[in-house]
């Protein structure tokens, strides 16, 4: 079924919010991407459901995404059918908060402290969606997602399911929903513990300044682009070369190999590697998806050949062939 007939059909979706041919570039924070051949939104779970059954059946490509954080989207686009699920209600009680896959994490976060309900304030300006934090078990200072996740709701491909916390068999930016590309997210149940009200504000403000110097509002990048490496995973030559202060709550960060091969201040077009953090890439303007797989692949290749041992992204490709693997 070409585009055209897939999109007819879908139109006869209700909920459905179709566009044809939208530049990609819009939903990625990195600003790049090209078009895909249709993009399809929905606050409604029935909705979605139908949607992505059909494009299925059809055997239509099809990739499912959220905040378009973690995103780098081929410069030619994507030639199917982006589906993404934008419900965002929030709702609390007592210790209990419920949101569904499309809030903002941030305001998630910033209504777990209105709430003096303690734990995920440490995730502050974290970017994305609460779906995709789930996903990739996000996490910062030494904290993840995961410890407080109580059930997980979502689609898979033929129903919906719901998964308690063991079930989701969480690690560290990693989930088993990152397995089964098919199944999307829903909506999450955290439980937290309480707080006191000023004692959260001020260490979230404190996080707050902290992320907004090293990663600007306003700047077009992923975050971290390579995980950090869990010390009792790399192999042992390299674990005596790490200085013990490098180890921090059993990791190592990316940024530390990335520094020892140079990568500061690296430049392909307008693809730059930040001078003052190794595991920063950003589009300073009119930088392409092209550029960042050349700065990617040359890192992880400059990691190869000094180390020994393989970086891995934390950013997902779409519109790729088969030979660029998501993770």
């Amino acid at each position: 079924m070409d585009a055209a007939s897939i999109h007819e059909s879908l139109r006869e979706i209700p909920s459905l919010l179709l566009q044809r041919h939208v530049p990609l570039s819009r939903y990625t924070r990195f600003g790049i991407g090209g078009p895909a051949d249709i993009l399809a939104e929905t606050a409604s779970e029935d909705a979605f459901m139908a949607a992505a059954s059909l494009v299925r059946r059809a055997g239509v490509p099809l990739e499912v995404v959220g905040g378009g954080t973690n995103l780098i989207v081929s410069d030619s686009g994507f030639r199917g059918v982006v589906l993404r699920f934008i419900a965002s209600a929030i709702d609390v009680q007592d210790n209990q908060i419920s949101a569904q896959a499309g809030a903002e994490l941030q305001s998630l976060v910033d209504i777990s402290i209105a709430n003096s309900l303690q734990g995920i304030h440490t995730m502050t300006r974290i970017p994305g969606l609460v779906g995709a934090a789930v996903y990739g078990n996000a996490g910062a200072y030494g904290h993840s997602i995961h410890e407080w996740v109580h059930e997980v709701r979502f689609f898979d491909g033929d129903q919906i399911r719901a998964f308690d916390n063991e079930a989701c068999e969480f690690r560290y930016r990693e989930s088993i929903f990152k397995r089964h590309k098919n199944w999307t997210i829903f909506s999450t149940t955290l439980h937290l513990a309480p707080g006191d009200h000023d004692e959260l504000a001020s260490k979230a403000e404190e996080i707050r300044a902290i992320r907004d110097e090293k990663y600007p509002p306003t700047m077009k990048c992923a975050g971290s682009i390579f995980k950090n490496l869990l010390f009792n995973s790399l192999p042992t030559h390299v674990q005596a070369e790490v200085p013990p202060n490098k180890v921090r709550e059993g990791k190592v960060p990316s940024a530390y190999f990335l520094e020892q091969v140079g990568a500061k201040g690296m430049r392909v077009g307008d693809i730059v590697n930040a001078d003052y953090h190794a595991n920063l890439i950003y589009n300073q303007g009119g930088g392409t998806a092209a550029q960042i797989c050349e700065m990617v692949d040359e890192l992880k290749s400059r990691i190869r050949a000094r180390f020994h041992f393989d970086l891995e992204e934390e950013v997902q490709y779409i519109g790729f062939d088969s030979s660029r693997q998501s993770f």
